[in-house]
């Protein structure tokens, strides 16, 4: 034998036994569901997983379970993805913007044994409980609450559970392999499928994306993840948070401008994380309240494509927007735009064009594109296909399915349709499911939202394919005005942007557009409602 290196296992235990030994001071500033704000430790909070782990031992947990979370991004919610996980057992965030319906069928289909809840969703806990068949204990995540206990008979308190656990009792001996956490889909076409993350794809995830062409956290930066932590784990940003040690920033349950402007200020937060809608709602609140927001320098923007006009708006706060891309099914990191040496030379007008696409992958993802028959097309930045990923980090097989999720050889197909060039820069150009095909040409509904978000007189757009007697489909624009606009002087702003062929047929101005339950326009919605616009009309 000439020589072996150590052997441990990548658990999630580890990542927050490495923040609460190294950084057990670091801050984490908690905005309450409740109202008001906590601060505590990473050093408190590892105890409190360790004694949560204990307490759901000593209730007969087995190895394994599910216990699902109806949360906001707070203090005992961060307790529970460690404390439930590193005990051993599987942390299930459900996402509470979900139809009962669904959420009925996510927690059953995950025959969750424990369901944490906040405040905020004791009314719908009590109208769950009678058809939850597996659930064995409800608890809220706070203090003992009378009315609470009224309204949901048994319910059990998160801070009294905590006292019956041993903060001592050391992390159980698990396998890398064993399932820690599971999110579900958002189930647009036919019921959510689960994604069951491991604690191996969790820590290699939370290393590999946290390079510095990664997220690029460091113990020096304070974070805010507005990305909701049951949203594919916070885009992994708990994780990261507590490898590298750094001030950690949970914004509750008000994710406005006004609230994240003031939130920001106040902990001098460098590096937040969420989808363009929030940020929208940011730069609004920005001209209302005056902030200059001083201490942030970089948002991670992902959920859904990241309009061009923003990044010159944030920038003029000093404020850098990175694209990234993934999906539940990826951990989510599939792709961030980070730039490479080569571009140096490139002008700045070059450069900011390159940063609109959604990036390149990192080590330990690979991505390909392939036409209607499966084949590869080239990495030309030209060809246009359906994207597919595989990876350390990449869905195999959905939770309670026999059949793996992927191709023959092994791929998983996104669903998206994309280019990608030589030097691995993907560029989203439409989901599959929303490309118009108009006289058997194709129009990115992306590439016209875009256009439409950049005019000063439009607040959000969204394009979709409606039905034409000539054309088969046709671009529809449906709007929300931000200022004076008109049909006529919007549809003028496509001129020179896009061939003439591809500018909208109509625009449909509206007071709100359907947002679903992971921030993204709901176009099938839009679709049901003026799909048949052009054919009426």
């Amino acid at each position: 034998m000439l020589g072996q290196m150590m052997t441990q296992s990548l658990t999630i235990g580890s990542l927050i036994d490495h923040a609460a030994r190294w950084h057990a001071q670091g801050e984490i500033i908690s905005v309450e569901t409740t109202g008001g704000t906590e601060r505590t430790t990473w050093g408190q909070v590892g105890a409190n997983a360790r004694a949560l782990a204990s307490a759901l031992r000593k209730r007969g947990l087995e190895p394994g379970a599910r216990c699902g979370t109806i949360a906001w991004n707070n203090r005992r919610h961060l307790e529970i993805y460690f404390g439930v996980a590193g005990g051993g057992f599987v942390c299930h965030t459900i996402n509470p913007r979900m139809g009962p319906e669904q959420m009925v069928y996510v927690i059953n289909h995950a025959e969750d044994q424990v369901l944490f809840i906040d405040a905020t969703f004791v009314p719908a806990a009590g109208k769950l409980a009678p058809a939850l068949k597996h659930c064995k204990h409800i608890v809220l995540m706070g203090p003992r609450d009378e009315a609470a206990a009224e309204a949901v008979p048994g319910i059990l308190f998160y801070d009294e559970l905590l006292a019956e656990g041993d903060a001592s009792e050391p992390w159980p001996d698990l396998d890398e392999n064993a399932a820690s956490s599971l999110c579900y889909t958002s189930g647009t076409t036919g019921d959510p499928k689960g994604v069951l993350y491991s604690h191996r794809s969790t820590v290699l995830h939370s290393i590999a994306g946290n390079q510095p062409d990664g997220i690029n956290i460091s113990a020096m930066d304070t974070v805010l993840p507005v990305v909701p932590m049951f949203h594919v784990n916070a885009w992994g940003v708990p994780y990261i948070a507590a490898g590298t040690g750094c001030k950690l920033v949970l914004p509750g349950p008000n994710l406005d401008g006004k609230s994240l402007v003031n939130l920001i200020d106040a902990a001098e937060v460098t590096l937040a994380l969420g989808v363009p809608t929030i940020w929208m709602g940011l730069l609004g609140a920005l001209k209302e309240t005056g902030s200059k927001i001083p201490s942030m320098t970089r948002t991670v923007v992902g959920g859904s494509a990241l309009p061009p006009s923003m990044i010159p708006k944030f920038a003029e706060y000093g404020v850098e927007l990175i694209h990234a891309w993934g999906m539940t099914e990826t951990s989510p990191l599939g792709t961030m735009n980070q730039l490479l040496a080569s571009h140096r030379s490139l002008t700045p007008e070059a450069q900011a064009a390159l940063r609109l696409g959604q990036g390149r992958p990192p080590y330990g993802v690979d991505l390909r594109i392939v036409d209607e028959a499966g084949a590869p097309l080239p990495h030309d930045g030209a060809a246009q296909g359906d994207l597919q990923i595989r990876g350390l980090w990449i869905v195999d097989t959905y939770f309670g399915k026999d059949t793996p999720a992927l191709t023959d050889d092994g791929w998983f197909d996104t669903g998206d349709v994309a280019t990608i060039d030589a030097e691995g820069f993907m560029i989203i150009r439409d989901r599959s499911k929303d490309i118009i095909k108009s006289g058997g040409e194709w129009i990115s509904t992306v590439t016209l939202e875009n256009i439409a978000i950049a005019h000063p007189g439009v607040a959000n757009a969204a394009a979709i394919a409606a039905a034409h007697p000539k054309w088969d489909e046709r671009p529809v624009l449906v709007v929300i005005k931000a200022g004076d606009v008109t049909e006529e002087e919007l549809l003028a702003s496509f001129k020179g942007e896009v061939e003439s062929w591809q500018i909208p047929d109509r625009v449909i101005f509206v007071d709100e557009l359907p947002i679903g339950s992971t921030g993204k326009v709901q176009k099938n919605k839009l679709r049901e409602e003026y799909g048949q616009v052009l054919i009426a009309g």
